[in-house]
Order: C-alpha cells, then structure tokens, then sequence
C-alpha cells in the first residue's frame, strides 16, 4: 500500500489545485460579467445623453454649450473605449484561467491512470504470489500424499 501512497497524495494535491483553478474561473466569470454590465451602463448613458441633445438641439442651444456636450460625449466614448479594453484583458485572462484548469484536469487524469496501473500490478503481483502458495501447498499435499503408504501395504519392521 506504501507504493500507492505518494500518488494518492498526488492526485489529492492535484485535486485541491484544480479546485483553486476552477475557483479563480469562476471569479473571473464574475469579474468580466461586471466588466460588461459596466460597459452598458456606459453605452445606454451615452446613447440617453446623446438622444436628449438631440432633441434639444432644435430648441437653439448655445455655442459654448454645444462644445462642452461633444467634449462630454468624447469623454465619454474614451471611457467606453477604455472599457473595451478592460473587457478585452479580463476575456483573455478568464481564456488562461480556463487553458489552466484544463491543464489541471489533463494532470489528475494522468494521474489517476498511474494509480490505476500500479493497483493493476499490485493486484497482479498478489495474484502471482497466491497462485505460488497455492501451488507449494498443492506440491506438499501431493507429497504427503505419495509418502503415505497405500492400503493393504506393509511395512517390514
């Protein structure tokens, strides 16, 4: 059993690992989510903002008033931009994360298949070794057997 325990205890480290890589995926997840939540608020705010002025614009808005709304818009579509790009960062890393857990998942199966083969031998070998015991117990039997004088013998005293 003492040939099992070190892939045992691998394969447990191995699970714990996964489970902390499929923990920081779903953070992630989370992360991104709220990224995109925070890119549409952004887009519905600009598009709301950008709908009021247009309406207002028939009413005969000032010229300085005008400058200041398409310096906010521009602003505006900075920080949408800019958003993109959060967006874009937290999509690649839940992509490693997810590559990650993969990883994990490849190293638990590989070493479940190790701790599947050495069972096989250890089963095997057992097997081998009961088969011996069987046969030398068979063998001795066999000679007790043959060593018994048959009936209706005598022995010569």
């Amino acid at each position: 059993m003492s040939a099992l325990k070190s892939v045992l205890l691998a394969i447990e480290l191995a699970t714990m690992q996964r489970d902390e890589l499929t923990k920081t995926v779903v953070r992630m997840e989370r992360n991104l989510g709220f990224a995109r939540g925070q890119m549409a608020q952004l887009q519905g705010y600009a598009a709301d903002t950008d709908a009021r002025w247009t309406g207002s614009a028939s009413r005969g808005i000032s010229l300085e008033l005008l400058r200041h709304q398409y310096q906010f818009m521009d602003r505006l579509q900075q920080a949408i931009g800019m958003q993109s790009g959060v967006i874009a960062g937290a999509e690649r890393q839940v992509e490693q994360a997810k590559a990650n857990v993969l990883r994990a998942e490849i190293r638990l199966s590989g070493l479940n298949q190790i701790l599947k083969t050495r069972q096989t031998a250890l089963l095997r070998a057992k097997k081998r070794r009961d088969q011996r015991h069987t046969d030398e117990f068979a063998a001795m039997q066999h000679a007790r057997h043959r060593a018994q004088p048959m009936s209706g013998e005598k022995y010569d005293s």
